[in-house]
């Protein structure tokens, strides 16, 4: 048996490097026993088997075509007793660790399939199934007794009849599931946990959109405890409902699938159907450490590649160009997506809040607005500055910018357990009340014109979505791990639409400074901190490396 055990250990140092779960697997042990049994002059059987198995833990997943061929052939050689062991023991054990060991495709990364992004037990890159299934029964655990929760995933939204628009998981369902894929519906209750209604898939939708997760996925990867194609839901899910004392569901992404079953109708109209934001936003409100991760990278990512964009733009000004700069910065350091339409607004689009067209050029001495953030496996960055690309303020600028500099470094001051962002708001009123009425844009007496320069809060909730927990009160004390933007403004048209009365050397003008902040045992992190917002600080980048002749003569046309 010497031989053969010599290649179990082999087989074993094989898979180590890509199963590294095949010690704990219980076939292991059957195999083992089986090899065994084999008689000293039955090593040939045992190395055949032996062999086989390290071809399937070096990750061939091809070989089983020709394995039980040569093992048909191989067993002739054998004496008559080893032939009909070697086969029993290798026929169904190893189809089972060919099973376990192939790289199966559910419709998203993996941890077989992407190496490089998801660790061996993780669902989603940086979050684990454990992690998935806590958050589960937690959700449970605040429900009301006897509740069903209906959690249906985004629709696929389409551009035109045959063209699709890049998916978008719908939050609560990703942080419930951790499946970001559409079609699916989530189904929540204490008798029987999770269970997925998955879509049912045809050859020709893989034809034509590739491999979806399905029932077994769910079962297998996403840590359902039941799974069902979504054709059964009508005959499974009213029962469900009939015994449910209340239904929560997520408005937001209310399918038809289940909206039109006659006992979702009638808990409706007895009043048994409720909306389930409330729950999910409390439970997304304070992020794991395992978020906090992945959103301190989302922050990285969109801070590295907005300070790529304010170097363009010293040379490039239309704003089309820097708003694809910044997505091609965002997406080069691993984001997946925009968090949204990236703002950038130069010189009077600036003062248009929501700024989306981009399509205008920024005129020499103008300031740039840039609101921006990415989103990295799920979870959103948001970040704003406002700068001059030619690296001069013009003195009304400057005073604008002071002002709005000061109320952002104050606001983040007061972020720390116990605030609440309705205080921090306040106290930013304050601040640009007095600052306005300092340089004339604010008749003193007249603050309800206020609203009139700055319609917007002082910050919001951040995470899975750019407005997260938008259920929670703003009045709601902050807590560690909880992550808001702080983010004032001054946004003064070139001429007037709401009767505020601006001086005219301040028309055209909009300012945000915007940053993320982490609430945490002792205070607060900024993590878009590494973008610079002082005034020192970006005139001495834009004019960064205009010594040489090169540089001097594009930044001389850029701002002539």
């Amino acid at each position: 048996m010497a031989t053969a055990v010599r290649l179990l250990r082999r087989s074993l140092r094989g898979g180590e490097s890509v199963l590294p779960m095949w010690k704990e697997l219980d076939y292991f042990k059957e195999y083992a026993a089986r090899l065994q049994s084999f008689r000293e002059d039955d090593d040939a059987a045992a190395a055949t088997l032996s062999e086989a198995l390290y071809v399937v833990s070096m990750g061939t997943n091809d070989f089983l075509e020709n394995y039980y061929a040569m093992a048909h052939a191989q067993a002739a050689e054998y004496s008559t007793a080893a032939a009909p062991r070697f086969l029993s023991a290798s026929q169904n054990l190893v189809r089972l660790v060919a099973n376990n060991t192939r790289s199966v495709d559910v419709g998203q990364p993996t941890p077989r399939s992407h190496p490089e992004l998801l660790a061996e037990g993780e669902i989603t890159p940086g979050i684990t199934s454990d992690e998935y299934i806590f958050r589960r029964k937690k959700l449970l655990e605040v429900l009301p007794e006897k509740s069903l929760a209906i959690i249906a995933s985004a629709e696929q939204q389409m551009m035109t009849d045959v063209v699709p628009y890049s998916f978008r998981q719908n939050g609560d369902y990703l942080y419930i599931t951790g499946c970001a894929q559409p079609g699916g519906v989530a189904v929540l209750s204490e008798e029987t946990g999770l269970c997925m209604f998955m879509p049912d898939t045809s050859k020709e939708d893989v034809v034509w959109q590739g491999q979806t997760a399905g029932v077994e996925a769910a079962e297998n990867f996403f840590k359902a405890d039941k799974a069902f194609p979504l054709s059964e839901m009508q005959k499974i899910l009213p029962e469900m409902i009939e015994r449910s004392k209340v239904v929560y569901h997520n408005v937001k992404t209310l399918s038809p699938s289940y909206k039109n079953l006659d006992s979702f109708r009638r808990a409706s109209l007895n009043n048994k159907v409720k909306d389930i934001a409330y729950y999910t936003d409390e439970l997304r409100w304070i992020k794991s450490k395992s978020e906090i991760g992945l959103m301190r990278e989302s922050a990285s990512i969109v801070s590295q590649s907005l300070l790529q964009t304010m170097l363009l733009s010293r040379t490039h000004r239309e704003e089309s160009q820097l708003a694809a700069k910044i997505e091609y910065e965002c997406k080069m350091r691993g984001a997946q997506r925009m968090a949204f339409h990236p703002v950038v607004g130069g010189g009077a689009n600036g003062s248009v809040i929501h700024y989306s067209r981009n399509d205008g050029r920024v005129k020499a001495g103008e300031l740039l607005l840039m609101d921006v953030g990415c989103e990295y496996h799920g979870y959103l960055s948001d970040l704003t500055r406002t700068w001059p690309p030619c690296g001069r303020f013009s003195p009304a600028q400057e005073e604008l910018y002071s002002l709005i500099l000061e109320t952002n470094k104050e606001c983040i001051k007061l972020c720390k357990p116990g605030a609440s962002i309705n205080e921090i708001h306040n106290h930013s009123v304050k601040m640009l009340i007095k600052g306005f009425q300092e340089l004339g844009i604010l008749e003193k007496g007249k603050s309800i014109q206020y609203n009139y320069l700055n319609p917007t809060a002082i910050g919001h909730s951040l995470g899975m979505d750019i407005h997260d927990s938008v259920k929670l009160s703003k009045d709601k004390p902050l807590e560690p791990g909880v992550i808001i933007t702080i983010e004032p403004g001054v946004y003064i048209p070139p001429v007037p639409i709401l009767k505020e009365n601006a001086p005219d050397r301040y028309r055209g003008i909009g300012i945000r400074i915007e940053d993320e902040v982490l609430i945490t045992e002792s205070g607060h992190e900024v993590l878009t901190a590494s973008v610079p917002k002082e005034i020192s600080h970006i005139t001495t980048l834009m004019n960064m490396g205009s010594n040489s002749m090169m540089d001097a003569h594009e930044l001389r046309a850029a701002c002539s």
